[in-house]
Order: C-alpha cells, then structure tokens, then sequence
C-alpha cells in the first residue's frame, strides 16, 4: 500500500460514490489517497477544524476519511494524515467518528479519544440551520498531538 497526493475533487469523488454517511468536503488543507495494486483503495480529506473553538490555526482535523474496506487502510490513511500535520507545523490533528464506531484504526495509528460530543444541529451565527445532511448523534473525538 502506497500513499499517494489527491485533488480535493478526486477525493470528493471517492467520498461521494463510497463514504455511508458524510457527503463531500467544502474544502481543504490536503488530500491524499492509498493506492494497492495501481488501485484506489481510501482517500483523507484533511482542513480546518469545523467547530469554530478548535481552529486555532495548529489543529487540523480529518474531515473525511473513506475505504473499500480493505485490511489496514484506515490506519495507514490516519497514520500518514498525522507524519503530513505535523511535518506542515500543526501541534494537533483530530477527527469525530461515530458513538457506534470502535475506533480500532484511530487507536492502532496512535490516536486517543478525547472527548464525546454532545451532538445535535448547529446554527449560523445568524441563526440559520446549518447542513442537515450530516449525523447529528453524539461523536467522538479523537486526536494526536505533537
């Protein structure tokens, strides 16, 4: 398995055709892609934090992250995601998973739980809903620091 650079739009492609409940990502800092046998087998999407309080300008988050499901690629995507966030100069990087997630790739990359969300639909400082194609359970967050 070979990590290799990604367009954001080549990542969002993924996502969309695979990923089983975010939809592509607005933006980001970097992408990349794992490939197995001249094979696209997962992608990271990795940016600024969403939630405002945690976009200090040294956190990075893992907005999206998606497989095929082949043995392993999660925690080479999140372990590669981690080596690039700190080699840029970030101090932290974090990503959510769901409650019912197990977290086994997170925590065979390193990573720790830091926190459970409480969950819930956000607003626009305007008051305004925000995307309400997104998972509004409670989350978990995890993080490596550096």
């Amino acid at each position: 398995m070979v990590i290799v650079p990604m367009t954001l739009k080549a990542a969002n492609e993924y996502v969309a055709e695979r990923h089983r409940h975010h939809k592509p990502s607005t933006g980001h800092k970097f992408s990349i892609g794992l490939m197995d046998n001249n094979k696209l087998i997962g992608v990271a999407i990795c940016g600024r934090p969403v939630a405002r309080g945690s976009d200090n300008g040294f956190t990075l988050e893992v907005n999206r992250l998606c497989t095929d499901g082949s043995e392993n690629a999660c925690s080479k995507l999140y372990g590669a995601c981690a080596r690039i966030a700190k080699e840029m100069g970030y101090t932290k990087i974090q990503t959510y998973i769901l409650n019912d997630e197990p977290g086994i790739s997170l925590k065979a990359s390193g990573w720790v739980t830091e926190a459970t969300t409480a969950g819930g639909q956000w607003k626009h400082t305007d008051g305004k809903q925000r995307r309400t194609d997104q998972p509004t359970q409670p989350k978990q967050r995890w993080a490596r620091y550096f």
